[in-house]
């Protein structure tokens, strides 16, 4: 059954009352890509009775309030992405669809959910349950950080929303050890991934420069963010505090890694892979035209992209799920009511990461001064497609599935790197795998940028380009590549994106259509870059656009609109 979103449901599940009521900002769909339904089937598989409240109305507390009080905490999630990349674009403008809403509309959803949500709370349970943080917003603005929207540096949400402690990343070992030791009246505030506000500075821990240095000067929040950013490992991370006010924010250790069996369980709770009835009447859930039948293999990214927030949420570190719990997921789904055939995914934050990792990491966790990828692979990185082959090969013979594809982004650069079983993968997802078309994400095509950006060298994709087209023309295949690419990131002109869409037209032979402005997400080395307008981890001087209609311009030279796009003084 669905986790309850009603009192007759409660009642209907035979329960007086409720252990956790999650309340989310996304609509509740019960499938293993959402937080909240991960956490509430994590939640209730402990034994914990659960309940969950989807975008509450905000104007009437009968919607917060309509399953009473839970016994031990509120966990508030501000949904799959922060509140305010949801809900306004790179230009500043309010988004009028969302695909996770019922319906399609954007108007469920509040500005900074994390902070509206706690405050509606308070606002009808006087003196309640403890309110716990926890998601993608919660995470990336778990210490003082850059604000897109007002230009300047916010303190940790944790403040903001005056609630009582954060769960930051994956945060299924954290919220169950934490429901235990509420259960049972037991300090938790040595539990690993989580924040919380304190009188005193632990002692041990690593003090970062205060809110208020780190709002004043740009040099303090360099400093600031260099000690968040070195200890985000969970092998090796201090823990961090922060003067926030007059108390301190304490930052825990990262909880330590799923192990293979633990995450196995979790991506095999039997979900329902539809919306809840709650939202019946609402409308439809675009998104789950995406992921009520894909596949994830494993999580975590060692790819480090500069501009990618995955690194603060899921970590350094990739973690897979062992092949028979993959294939047991896939004869469940081969079974739904719903399902016509079609695995949509099979993949991660990068699809060929699965079963690929650094031994080393596991005892001495990742390196600091040295990156998996980048200009080149780490030979420490045993890169091997194997794994990922013989999966989709018995995915493939699975009874009732049609076709298995691929629609996580794949770095090139690992196949390259293969030297055993990557011409091997290659043949495999362009044979099977791909319906036409290839996605690769260069991100750009110049190396000063690419190197701003974590990005492997153009050569690299250069290379990879002949040796795709090369392989589809072999197996008889009339399948094309095509690619991300980020406009107005730090550092990039209009002469560079000119360049770009040189390389599209001339090596790529297309001319993009995913072409995204870059948008300043808290927690990012590219966010940092772009608030102090320097090199990360030097100080040089960068060039930083910020004037909305020139970042639209960069964009425009890789659509058809940049024909007609007249900018105020290009650069």
């Amino acid at each position: 059954m669905f986790p309850p979103a009603t009192k007759k449901q409660m009642q209907d599940m035979g329960w007086d009352g409720l252990d956790v009521i999650l309340v989310t900002g996304d609509a509740y769909v019960d499938v293993p890509h959402m937080g909240a339904a991960v956490i509430a089937n994590v939640l209730m598989d402990a034994g914990f009775r659960t309940g969950v409240i989807a975008q509450p109305d905000m104007d009437d507390g009968a919607d917060i309030a309509r399953l009473g009080e839970p016994e031990l905490f509120w966990g508030v999630t501000g949904g799959c992405m922060d509140s305010m990349v949801a809900n306004y674009t790179a230009s500043g403008k309010k988004r009028k669809s969302d695909d996770l809403t019922a319906g399609g509309q954007n108007t469920r959803r509040p500005d900074r959910a994390v902070i509206a949500y706690t405050n509606l709370i308070r606002r009808h349970f006087k003196n309640t349950r403890p309110i716990v943080l926890g998601g993608m917003e919660a995470s990336l603005r778990r210490i003082s950080h850059y604000d897109f929207k007002t230009n300047k540096v916010r303190r940790s949400i944790l403040f903001d929303a005056k609630a009582d402690v954060l769960v930051y990343g994956m945060g299924e070992k954290t919220v169950t050890e934490l429901a235990r030791r509420l259960q049972n009246g037991q300090d938790f505030t040595d539990l690993r991934g989580i924040c919380y506000a304190a009188a005193q500075k632990p002692e041990g821990f690593l003090e970062l420069p205060s809110h208020a240095r780190a709002a004043a000067d740009k040099d303090a929040f360099v400093e600031m963010f260099a000690g968040f950013y070195k200890n985000t490992d969970p092998v090796k991370a201090r823990g961090l505090c922060q003067l926030q006010d007059t108390r301190y924010l304490v930052c825990n250790p990262p909880q330590l890694p799923l192990i293979q069996q633990e995450i196995d369980r979790i991506h095999e709770l039997g979900y329902r892979r539809r919306a809840h009835p709650v939202h019946a009447e609402q409308g439809k859930v675009r998104a789950l035209d995406t992921i009520a039948f894909s596949i994830i293999s494993h999580r975590g990214c060692y790819g480090e992209c500069h501009f990618c927030a995955i690194t603060a949420l899921q970590g350094k570190t990739v973690i897979s799920r062992s092949r028979p719990s993959i294939l047991r997921e896939a004869e469940s789904l081969a079974r739904h009511p719903d399902f016509k055939g079609v695995i949509s995914d099979v993949g991660g934050p990068t699809a060929n990461m699965y079963a690929i990792e650094c031994r080393k990491k596991a005892t001495h966790g990742a390196c600091i001064r040295k990156r998996c990828l980048g200009d080149r692979v780490c030979p420490e990185l045993a890169v091997d497609h194997g794994p990922q082959i013989r999966l989709l090969k018995d995915l493939r013979k699975i009874s009732g599935i049609k076709h298995v594809f691929i629609g996580s982004g794949i770095r090139h650069d690992l196949i390259l790197a293969d030297s055993q079983n990557g011409q091997a993968y290659l043949e495999q997802i362009i044979s099977h795998h791909v319906s036409g078309q290839l996605k690769i994400a260069p991100e750009h095509s110049e190396n000063h940028l690419l190197a701003l950006m974590g990005k492997p060298d153009i050569d690299i994709t250069r290379q990879f380009i002949r040796r795709f087209r090369k392989t589809a023309q072999r197996l008889g295949r009339k399948y094309y590549l095509t690619g991300y690419f980020l406009a107005a990131y730090p550092g990039s002109t209009q002469k560079d994106m000119e360049a770009v869409k040189d390389f599209c037209t001339r090596e790529m032979g297309f001319a993009p259509e995913q072409v995204q402005i870059f948008t300043p997400v808290p927690a990012t080395v590219a966010t940092l870059m772009y608030w102090t307008k320097k090199t990360w981890p030097g100080k040089n001087p960068l060039f930083v656009e910020t004037d909305p209609r020139r970042k639209q311009a960069q964009k425009q030279i890789l659509t058809p609109a940049a024909r007609t796009a007249k900018p105020k003084k290009p650069q």
